[in-house]
């Protein structure tokens, strides 16, 4: 996967030179932070279209097995995170409730039971594996068990809609409206609920026509599938919001400059320094594979052999990051001087899971003894980049909230790691360009 993308000032870059000694493995056991490093769970909000995704079929597949006479649904998301792996895996804690309906009705068209003794809820577990782009959904968890009647709360029941106060708008704010529901499939449990929705949706038009007022590049911005949320709900369901608070464990010092000024356009895969696109599968893994790929490349310029190596090795032996869990690349570099180098991918294959660290010292085929972090003007960052190779950076997703096309300048760090293989000068933009900063090729890490 290669997109093409804006360069942001203020986001941290990570590099390296090319080192030594052994750390632990952090164990599975830890409690499932609320937020962390990229790759970490986060909680979804109940708005979170994704989520009410994996909640249909959550109940759908429940009901296909289930031996009871009427279908079941959700009748109350307890908890529910969602963690970017090949896909997206969300682990949901919901109530389930008796309807009314048989097995041969349509479950969205049934009501619950008015009675709480006829609810017969139950208290569920669901982990459910989303490929959107494959159009493919995998439940990998189901585990059930009776809620005591008494402790059925009447949070599942909806306020009458006649109750709420419609909001007075101009016509073509409603229309708007419309369209954005009918476009993005958006359902809502009640009036009440409608309004509220189209209160963040109007505040969401006014913020997205300050941004394009105020935008530096050339971005658009306007109505997204986003519109209908607040900022915190999408930072809460979509971003990082503590990754730019991460301390490093070990501060990392200012890479030498270019020697000279960037060619107009320069692109790493063109001179062999970029491995094949590889799969992190079902695990918060992105920060290995942006700092592999980024040793591969260095490598490659050192010694003039494209090594593919081992992303499990930091999987499973890097324990100053969190395995499947997510990381930082600065992190990872230490550790992987602390190991002594890496192996190769064959050698130490990649399972997508943690595992005992089963590292060898006499399998290393490459290693690493420094680590830089690039300045942030974007012009020294393409000149250091066609130098010296493709650098690990953090990619920032704060303004996608409102977010069309075209390029970005933001300074909020949020969200996941990636490779940067190369730029285009504006000139050789397919975009009308604003001014001389380089555009950045960037490469991900899932098959598509």
């Amino acid at each position: 996967m290669v997109v093409i993308l804006r360069c942001c000032p203020l986001i941290r870059w990570l590099s390296l030179a090319v080192v030594l000694g052994s750390v632990l493995g952090l164990g599975e056991d830890l409690d499932r932070p609320l937020f962390g490093p990229p790759g970490s769970s986060i909680w979804v909000h109940d708005s979170d279209p994704g989520l009410k995704k994996a909640l249909a079929f959550a109940e759908e597949r429940y009901n296909r097995v289930s031996n009871a006479m009427h279908l079941r649904r959700v009748s109350r998301v307890i908890s529910a995170t969602k963690q970017l792996v090949k896909g997206i895996r969300y682990t949901l804690t919901v109530e389930l409730s008796n309807t009314q309906c048989k097995k041969s009705t349509m479950l969205r068209t049934c009501d619950f039971y008015p009675e709480l003794n006829q609810l017969k809820t139950e208290v569920c577990i669901f982990e459910v594996w989303d490929i959107p782009w494959q159009g493919a959904s995998t439940l990998l968890k189901q585990k059930c068990q009776p809620k005591v009647e008494s402790e059925v709360e009447e949070s599942n029941k909806v306020e009458d809609p006649s109750t709420s106060q419609p909001l007075e708008e101009s016509v073509e704010l409603l229309g708007q409206f419309k369209e954005f529901m009918t476009k993005y499939n958006k359902v809502y449990s009640s009036q009440e609920e409608v309004d509220r929705r189209l209160r963040i949706f109007h505040e969401n038009l006014k913020t997205a026509e300050k941004l394009q007022a105020l935008d530096q590049g050339s971005a658009e911005y306007g109505v997204t599938k986003f519109s209908d949320l607040t900022e915190e709900e999408f930072r809460s369901t979509y971003l990082n919001p503590l990754l730019s608070q991460w301390t490093l464990h070990q501060p990392m010092k200012p890479a030498t400059p270019a020697k000279g000024p960037s060619p107009d356009s320069w692109d790493w895969r063109d001179h062999g320094a970029v491995s094949p696109v590889k799969n992190q599968g079902m695990c918060g893994s992105c920060w290995a594979f942006s700092v592999i790929g980024n040793i591969e490349g260095q490598w490659f310029l050192k010694n003039g052999t494209l090594l593919s190596l081992s992303e499990q090795e930091l999987v499973d032996c890097d324990g100053l990051d969190q395995a499947c869990r997510g990381g930082l690349p600065s992190n990872a570099y230490e550790a992987i001087e602390k190991l002594g180098g890496l192996e190769t991918e064959s050698d130490y294959s990649y399972t997508g899971h943690k595992q005992r660290c089963d590292f060898t010292t006499g399998k290393v085929a490459a290693y690493i003894n420094s680590s830089v972090e690039l300045p942030k003007d974007e012009k020294e960052i393409a000149a250091w980049l066609a130098e010296n190779g493709p650098v690990s950076v953090a990619l920032n997703a704060f303004a996608m909230q409102r977010y069309l096309k075209k390029f970005i300048v933001q300074s909020k760090l949020e969200k996941g790691i990636i490779l940067q293989e190369g730029y285009i000068s504006p000139s050789e933009d397919f975009l009308q360009p604003l001014d001389d900063r380089p555009r950045c090729a960037v490469g991900g890490i899932w098959r598509t």
